[in-house]
């Protein structure tokens, strides 16, 4: 199943959504306390960001840990799978 902008409207209604990564949403999440957020994988993400051949994979690592890992975009912050540490 496809992550929707109609399903994030419906299930996590006000998370925070990265531009340009959408193709790396693996799901929602929900935690007790908490609003629902949009998990991310990071494979993915790291995918998305040396796909275009600008970055190499450690460039694209260092990017993501200061500039979306480290990022804080609001309460529904997203979350993300750190499966690219598994082969």
């Amino acid at each position: 199943m496809v992550v929707t902008d109609e399903l994030i409207n419906e299930y996590a209604e006000g998370a925070v959504l990265l531009t340009g990564m959408e193709t790396a949403i693996v799901g929602i999440t929900q935690e007790f306390g908490n609003g629902p957020r949009v998990l991310y994988s990071t494979e993915k993400i790291l995918d998305i960001l040396t796909n275009g051949g600008m970055v190499d994979y450690e460039e694209a690592l260092e990017y993501f840990h200061y500039n979306i890992l480290g990022g804080y975009f609001g309460e529904q912050n997203p979350i993300f799978l750190s499966d690219h540490l598994w082969d």
